[in-house]
Parts: C-alpha cells; structure tokens; sequence
C-alpha cells in the first residue's frame, strides 16, 4: 500500500468517525430537547376564552388596528404554538450567510419559547442551537458537531434579551398583545411602546405599524454579545408578507438587525412555513 493510499485511508476512517459521532450527538441534543419541550408544555392549560371586541379597549388605536387586522376577534386566546422556520444567519459583518433549519415551541399563559436550530456552516460542519426564555430566565446554548460547546450563555442579560425576544415574536401569536404582563402605550398614529414585565424582568420595545394595521418594525434597546462584552444596543425586527395560518393573520418573512455605531449589522433572515395554535406537543 502506497503512503498515498494509506493517508487517503485514514483520512476517510476520520472523516467518517466524525461524522458518526457528530450524528450520535445530534441524536443525543434533539432528546435532551425533546425532554425539554415535554417539561414546558407539562403545566399548559388552555384558557378557552374568546377574544371580544370589548377586550381591545383602551388599547393604543394603532394596536387595535393592528389585533383587528390579525383577526383575533371571535377567536379562543392562543396558549401554544408550535412553529417551523427557513432561516439564513450568520454571525458577523461580512461573513456568508448558513442556512438553518429551525423549529420554535411558545406558551403564553406563562411566557416562554423553546428555539431549536441546525446550521450548516459548511460541507460536514453543523452548528446546533437551542435558546430558551423559561420561568423568566434565558439560556442559550450551542455546539459545533452537536458535540463541541462554543456557547453556553445564562445571566441577567440573556433575561433581558430572551424577553424581548419572546415580545417582538409575539406577532406570529397576536392574543399575546393582551396579556396582563404586557402593557401599551401610544407614541404616535403609527406606532406605540409595549413594556413587558415578567418575574425580575422589566423591557420595553416599539412596534410600528403600517396603513394596512400591519406590524412593520419592532426595535428595542437589547443586550448583545460583541467581541466577549455584553452591550445595549438598538436590536430591529423587520417584518412584511403577512399570511393566513389557521384563521390569523401574521407576518411571515422578516429580517433581524444590530443597528451598531459602525452600521447596521443584518444577521438573521427568516421565513415562516408552519404554524399550528393551541395543538398539544406529543414525543
């Protein structure tokens, strides 16, 4: 056997225990998720009320425009969602984009969301991700190969953070808007400032709407993790191509931006394609 042969040998024997043990981890992380998801969903409830018109009342008139165009009247308050993105991001300036494939599970009754990602960032090399917002608290956790750790972020900043977060998502389930830890107020015609209390962790953020009652943008002061440091910065959420899914009406594409001092920094792009409300998690 020539020294050719033999080095190509094992670098196929590597590469193919890499990637048995990166599949192995993979199927480790999904469980330890899956066990997640069942423990978060263990205390859900259904609320079962019907959203009236009454109950929009004394709402900024922007939100009641923008709740009435989602057409959440007549409908039962919305306490699961379980939700199936296209996503491209990446993770900073200049960087390609990697595609990811993505799966979020929310409760509102006690504010929370489960995100789970598998990125490709290249030929045999996947990131998988899962950031949570539970009982109040943040947890963001990623590993290369599904096996190596490159994040494992907790603290009163990824608090605040992943409450924000669960705020401007709370588009895609508009029944949220009338919780009682969230409260309204109107900046102007077009826009208005929702502040969101939950357990140790106050945040506000702004929506702005368009003529058609349309949530367009939502932008708040968050807390990000650049060069190692967590810092206040202006966080904005683009949203457009609202879509029916099971009789509401949500924005189904958007773009995420840090608008920092040296620009605006564009890192998550998403598309929803599934959705499904008050459906019970079953694994």
């Amino acid at each position: 056997m020539s020294k050719v042969t033999l080095t190509l040998l094992i670098i196929l024997v590597i590469i193919t225990l890499i990637i048995t043990v990166s599949l192995a981890a993979g199927y480790l992380f999904n469980q330890n998720i899956k066990k997640e998801v069942k423990a978060f969903f263990s205390n859900v409830e259904k609320n079962g009320d019907t959203i009236q018109k009454d109950d929009l009342a004394g709402l900024p008139l922007c939100v009641q425009n923008w709740l009435k165009n989602s057409q959440i009247i007549g409908k039962e308050r919305i306490s699961t969602v379980r939700l199936k993105q296209k996503t491209m991001m990446r993770l900073k300036e200049g960087q390609r984009w990697m595609p990811a494939e993505v799966e979020q599970y929310f409760k509102t009754e006690e504010p929370g969301f489960i995100w789970k990602a598998k990125v490709k960032a290249a030929p045999l090399v996947t990131f998988t991700g899962r950031d949570m917002y539970y009982e109040g608290s943040g947890h963001m956790l990623i590993k290369l190969l599904s096996l190596i750790p490159v994040a494992d972020a907790k603290g009163k900043e990824i608090d605040q953070g992943t409450l924000l977060r669960y705020l401007a998502e709370s588009v895609w389930f508009p029944t949220a808007a009338l919780s009682s830890y969230i409260t309204w107020e109107e900046i102007n015609a077009n826009s208005a400032k929702a502040t969101m209390s939950y357990g140790e962790v106050t945040a506000s953020g702004i929506f702005t709407f368009n003529e058609k009652g349309e949530v367009v943008n939502f932008s708040a002061k968050r807390y990000g993790d650049f060069d190692g440091k967590y810092i206040l910065e202006t966080w904005s959420v683009l949203m457009k191509d609202y879509k029916q899914f099971e009789g509401y009406k949500i924005p189904t594409k958007g773009e995420v931006i840090w608008k920092l001092k040296s620009g605006d920094f564009s890192w998550y792009r998403f598309e929803i394609t599934e959705i499904e409300y008050n459906t019970p998690v079953v694994y």
